[in-house]
C-alpha cells in the first residue's frame, strides 16, 4: 500500500515538474486566472477534484493495478 502511494505521488511531482518545465509563462497566466476565481468556487473546485482523484484511485485499485 505505501508502494502504491509513492508510486502516485511520485507520478504527481513528474506532471507539476513537467508543467512547470515546459510552460512556466502559461503557469502564471493560469495563476492571475486563478486569483480571478471566487474562493467559494476554488474551494469546490477542489474538492471536485479531490473526489476525482479518490474515484480514480478507487477504479485502479479495482481493476488491480
Amino acid at each position: 500500500m505505501i508502494g502504491v502511494a509513492l508510486l502516485a505521488i511520485g507520478l504527481v511531482l513528474v506532471i507539476e515538474g513537467l508543467v512547470y518545465a515546459l510552460a512556466p509563462s502559461l503557469v502564471e497566466q493560469m495563476l492571475e486566472a486563478l486569483r480571478s476565481v471566487p474562493e467559494g468556487q476554488r474551494r469546490t473546485m477542489g474538492l471536485a477534484a479531490m473526489a476525482l482523484g479518490l474515484i480514480l484511485v478507487w477504479l485502479a485499485k479495482t481493476i488491480g493495478a
